[in-house]
């Protein structure tokens, strides 16, 4: 994949970026899970070559998702990646963070193109298959047609699948593909710094959260961001 520029970004900037991710998250509409069942998120990463730095971070910062959904029905994860010269995998749902972590700690980074189409693809076959609450979608560059992109997309949210599309950096051209994928599918778009472990922690927690138990969920967390906009959100039935 080529060395793409990227603009640098402050950790105020990357805060900003994260609220206002969560203040999207707040006004979607809740998500109805089967009691009893845990919330169904597809987890998808670009592990091309320049993303092996985050994926290491990623692996890390996984088990966030599971403790945070802990009171909230629970969840079920699909790790899916894609890497070197067309190669795309996928794990089932999963329901246990150390066996997710065992699976990401396997996988190394490889150059090759993006394949988010074709992740697209894959995750409105599951949720047809069984319903898929959320995707979230780290990347840092975007190589495909932005139109089937965004058409997938659409697709994604009449099936009640949003994305949730978190960019590495800010390469203005990802960084459109991401927002109007995010736009067209009902889900949210945000950037954040290579640098700062916090702020993918809190984006992977509120949607985890989204997907196990949807806004009255979310507006549980205890971390300033979560707090600011649960004041903002409708009393519980």
């Amino acid at each position: 994949m080529p060395n793409l520029p990227a603009k640098p970004s402050s950790s105020a900037t990357g805060n900003t970026a994260v609220a206002a991710f969560l203040d999207k998250v707040a006004s979607l509409p809740a998500v109805a899970v089967a009691p009893g069942r845990a919330g169904r998120l597809l987890f998808a990463i670009d592990a091309t070559a320049s993303r092996q730095p985050s994926w290491d971070r990623a692996c890390h910062l996984q088990a966030e998702m599971f403790h945070a959904v802990r009171d909230n029905g629970g969840l079920a994860v699909s790790l899916a990646y894609f890497r070197g010269h067309g190669e795309f995998a996928a794990t089932p749902f999963l329901t246990s963070a150390e066996e997710l972590a065992r699976r990401m700690a396997g996988v190394t980074c490889l150059g090759g193109h993006t394949q988010v189409v074709r992740t697209l693809r894959h995750a409105l076959a599951q949720t047809k298959a069984d319903r898929v609450h959320a995707l979230i979608l780290i990347g840092d560059a975007f190589e495909e047609e932005v139109d089937e992109a965004c058409h997938l997309a659409g697709e994604c949210g009449l099936r009640g699948l949003p994305l949730f599309c978190f960019l590495e950096g800010q390469h203005p051209v990802a960084a459109n593909a991401f927002r109007q994928m995010a736009k067209l599918s009902g889900g949210a778009f945000a950037p954040f710094d290579a640098a700062s472990a916090t702020a993918l922690r809190d984006l992977l927690r509120a949607v985890a959260v989204y997907a196990a138990g949807g806004r009255r969920a979310l507006a549980r967390l205890t971390s300033p961001a979560a707090r600011g906009i649960a004041g903002q959100l409708p009393a519980p039935a």
